[in-house]
């Protein structure tokens, strides 16, 4: 047999039209596809560290930062405001971490690694899914930072179990929303666009939430807002973890936003990006 044999025999033929024709890739090869880049995305944070440098720094400047201007303002004192504090700097750092995810996308979009990856025999999703999986490492990282810094400056949970779950809950909603800054990503040319589009929506969903401050201190249309802010049910669920270790409505709230995201934006994101490419 030779070469050229081998090659149509190990992908098949159309009979009809009697071109070539890949075999279909199934889920478990989809899933082995994924966690190779995956893997490579790791690599690339073992390579170069400074990927990780935002996600370590942020959690202290911003548990710092707040801590002294509002701390007196809103709860009395520094350590009475902790417990309000640290869960809103964790969604806010590990939500912001997420638009780095888009940021990287776009760069390597544009040296034409993915052009690379559309030429190999492997699942149209795996170079997409794989690259924002490995991100995840880059939420947990911010995550556990803002958890040892809140310690650090006196920051005790109610339930330490709670504590770990909401860790969970916070990665798995930054991971949904990072498909969101994915397909800006793929609409854009230029990455710093990417950068500046994505922090004109974030700015107002961390900000004008209850993240920092009381609801109730905003103005009447900004309470509205904040009221249906994703953002604040997600902060509100986390401490309702942290703190009382219980599990409320607002869990499932985050859960069943994170979820609808995923449903909403993966299949979109893959389309316009295959379009695109």
């Amino acid at each position: 047999m030779t070469v050229t044999d081998a090659r149509l025999s190990s992908v098949g033929t159309d009979p009809l039209a009697g071109r070539v024709i890949p075999h279909r890739i199934d889920v478990r090869q989809s899933i082995s596809h994924t966690s190779t880049m995956a893997q490579r995305g790791l690599l690339k944070l073992r390579h170069n560290p400074q990927h990780l440098f935002d996600v370590i720094a942020l959690p202290v400047v911003f548990a710092v930062m707040f801590s002294a201007i509002f701390g007196g303002a809103i709860a009395g004192s520094v350590g009475a405001y902790l417990p309000t504090l640290i869960p809103g700097v964790m969604v806010q750092v590990a939500i912001a971490a997420s638009v780095t995810t888009g940021v990287q996308l776009r760069e390597d979009m544009n040296k034409g690694v993915f052009d690379r990856f559309r030429s190999l025999p492997i699942a149209r999703i795996a170079p997409l899914a794989g690259s924002l999986l490995a991100d995840v490492v880059r939420y947990a990282v911010a995550t556990a930072m803002t958890v040892v810094v809140g310690l650090a400056m006196g920051y005790r949970p109610g339930s330490v179990a709670g504590l770990l779950f909401a860790c969970v809950l916070v990665v798995a909603v930054a991971f949904s929303l990072s498909w969101i800054f994915a397909l800006m990503g793929v609409l854009m040319d230029k990455a710093s666009t990417v950068q500046g589009v994505s922090m004109l929506v974030l700015m107002p969903l961390t900000f004008m939430s209850n993240a920092l401050v009381p609801v109730s201190t905003m103005p009447g249309w900004m309470q509205a807002f904040a009221n249906v802010n994703p953002v604040s049910h997600l902060v509100s669920a986390v401490r309702e973890l942290a703190d009382d270790g219980t599990f409320g409505t607002q869990i499932g709230w985050s859960l069943l936003g994170a979820a609808t995201v995923l449903a909403v934006f993966v299949p979109l994101t893959l389309r316009v990006y295959m379009h695109r490419a």
